[in-house]
């Protein structure tokens, strides 16, 4: 391989002095710096200390990017007559001053921003580029920062090539030949690294980690979006199998999962066999990893993030974070209100992309509260001005610490409760309020709160019946009325009269109000489906405290497809499990004389089981501590 000093010899002139080259540059240009971890920190350092030694040789130029993880001095006020920032993507370090008006912010979706420069509808002058050092036949990669910069290499009229040996040589469209670069000045110094903050590998984390890998499948390829929280929650995923990779942004999270093996890339659709990604950001062991290595492959982000390319892959499941979602599921991640926070990115690139795909689905994870549990990130209405990212119409799951909620194809006021199931407790009372008073729920629904726990947290559960019937119990949720509904006028009259003792058949909503919202110090409710995203219900269990001792009277209804298949047997079991587990003594239970196959199940429950026949009902007293 021939070294760069051996390149020198080729192309001299491309190897003087960083006075001649800056000076090429003039008056009113558009500068573009490469992206994100790939940002050429000495080229910038150059560039700024040559505009102090010349004040006047440039003025009114226009610096862009997608995000500036590192260094953005152009933003200073002292260069304010040299340069003006635009950003298609807004860090910590570019924030204030877009936000105060002395910079600017291009919302637009990463997938867009290529075709954008090779029309010329956004001009391209110069290209501040960072590289590998070339390979035996001179061409340089421009490593973990492919995405636009690829494009602005192809546009500009004048490259500067930061050349770096610490910059991987990764495989894909990331590669531009040393004939096609203007100048180039070497300088070797650690690339910019990005890894997940601490304070964010949190219990918070960890419990939306165990939900999302909940809707992971063995198989599937998985996108995740940029920060901290969704890189966070990749840990959770390291039991799965044979995933594959087809995302914009490859950080520690997911290249752990690749070094595990639990990424292998052997069903994607596209790409078999790759993971393909468009930029890196992440630690010096990623960056290694990605050297050089051939089943890592980068391209321009006007393929990976292409809507139509996304859903060409089976089961993909995009995973993203925003800062806010209101009640009816409209959501933002770029901003706050009217202050401006991150940007559009790829967003809505991989959500509708995985929307139109064959089994795919889109994850929206956010922690339930922001500054220190203070608010809530699950709101009524976004704040005024606020940048709605995500439609209704592109929002499947939405994840926090409290649970999954499913928006998808469902009603303003099913996802408003699903939405406030989900959210933090203290704030579930104010969000029903609001969502009354916004005609968003009904008028009257009712919400049981007992101090700051509005709703408790029972341990759910998969069992398998003696017939091999695999079901999950839960608890039941707050948004669980239509499902509730629809689970009891599928049973039959015979069912409904055994369960309630009564002729009405009825089930609106007042009568499930009722059922559903228990006070929960004197009572607990739950439902069996199939598995833990059905939403049919295949039968529900309750006990009420009685008030004489402590026992609590117990009732339970199967569908009656479903009866006599052992889903009983193992309902009861775990509503015994649930009250030792609160200290109660045993059950009472009221059963019609003709209702046999209750009391069977109820005698064959492994307890002392008395009972006394009164006018035909048996009152039972099952004792826990008093086996048969």
């Amino acid at each position: 391989m021939a070294s760069l000093d051996e390149w020198k010899k080729f192309y001299p002139d491309k190897f003087t002095s960083e006075e001649i080259i800056f000076s090429n540059i003039r008056h009113g240009d558009r500068i573009f710096v490469s992206s994100g971890c790939g940002e050429p920190q000495y080229l910038i350092q150059s560039l700024m200390r040559f505009v102090e030694s010349h004040p006047k040789s440039f003025f009114d130029t226009e610096v862009f990017h997608v995000y500036s993880m590192g260094l953005s001095p152009y933003t200073e006020e002292k260069f304010k007559g040299n340069f003006r920032h635009n950003s298609f993507f807004i860090g910590n370090n570019t924030r204030d001053s877009v936000n105060t008006g002395n910079a600017d912010y291009s919302p637009v979706s990463l997938s867009d921003v290529p075709a954008l420069l090779k029309t010329g509808l956004v001009r391209v002058d110069v290209a501040l580029i960072q590289t590998s050092v070339p390979d035996e036949h001179g061409f340089l990669s421009l490593g973990i920062s492919v995405d636009i910069v690829k494009a602005a290499t192809e546009k500009a009229t004048l490259i500067i090539a930061q050349v770096n040996k610490n910059m991987p040589r990764i495989h894909g469209d990331g590669f531009i030949h040393i004939s096609d670069v203007n100048f180039i000045i070497p300088h070797d110094e650690s690339l910019i690294q990005l890894t997940v903050d601490e304070s964010d590998a949190e219990e918070a984390a960890g419990k939306i980690g165990r939900y999302v890998a909940r809707l992971i499948r063995d198989g599937d390829t998985i996108q995740v979006g940029f920060g901290p929280l969704p890189n966070a929650i990749l840990a959770s995923l390291h039991e799965k199998k044979h995933l594959g990779i087809h995302t914009e942004l490859l950080g520690d999270g997911l290249v752990s999962l690749l070094k595990a093996g639990v990424v292998d890339n052997s069903q994607k659709t596209l790409n078999h066999g790759k993971t393909v990604a468009s930029f890196a950001m992440g630690s010096t062991d990623t960056y290694r990893f990605l050297h050089d290595n051939p089943s890592i492959f980068f391209r321009t982000i006007d393929y990976t993030n292409n809507p139509l390319i996304i859903a060409q892959h089976k089961n993909i499941v995009a995973i993203n974070s925003a800062l806010e979602i209101d009640l009816t599921g409209q959501a933002t991640s770029e901003s706050i209100g009217d202050q401006f926070y991150s940007g559009v990115g790829g967003f809505q690139d991989f959500m509708r992309g995985a929307l139109m795909a064959v089994n795919g689905r889109t994850i929206l994870v956010m922690k339930s509260t922001a500054i220190d549990g203070t608010i809530s990130r699950i709101v009524p209405s976004l704040k005024e001005s606020a940048g709605v990212t995500l439609s209704r119409a592109d929002v499947c799951y939405v994840v926090t610490e409290y649970g999954i909620a499913y928006l998808h194809g469902k009603n303003i006021r099913e996802r408003a409760m699903r939405l406030i199931a989900i959210a933090h407790p203290k704030f579930r009372s104010r969000l029903i309020e609001e969502a009354k008073k916004r005609g968003l729920i009904y008028p009257d629904q009712r919400y049981i709160t007992t101090g700051e726990e509005a709703w408790p947290e029972y341990p759910e559960t998969y069992r398998t019946t003696k017939t091999g019937v695999q079901i999950f119990i839960r608890p039941v949720k707050i948004s669980d009325e239509p499902p509730l509904k629809d689970f009891f006028y599928s049973l039959s009259d015979k069912s409904l009269y055994r369960r309630f003792m009564s002729e009405r058949r009825d089930m609106h909503h007042e009568r499930l109000q009722e059922i559903l919202f228990i006070d929960y110090t004197k009572a607990a409710l739950f439902v069996v489906t199939g598995d833990e995203h059905s939403e049919d219900i295949l039968a529900t269990g309750q006990y009420y405290l009685n008030s004489t001792d402590h026992t609590a009277e117990v009732a339970l209804v199967v569908k009656d497809e479903y009866q006599a298949k052992g889903i009983g047997t193992e309902l009861l079991s775990y509503l015994s499990y649930i009250a030792m587990r609160e200290g109660l003594l045993g059950f009472t239970a009221s059963v019609l004389a003709e209702n046999v196959p209750m009391l069977h199940l109820f005698e064959k429950s492994g307890f002392g089981v008395e009972k006394r026949n009164t006018a035909g009902v048996y009152e039972l007293a099952i004792t826990f501590g008093k086996s048969v």
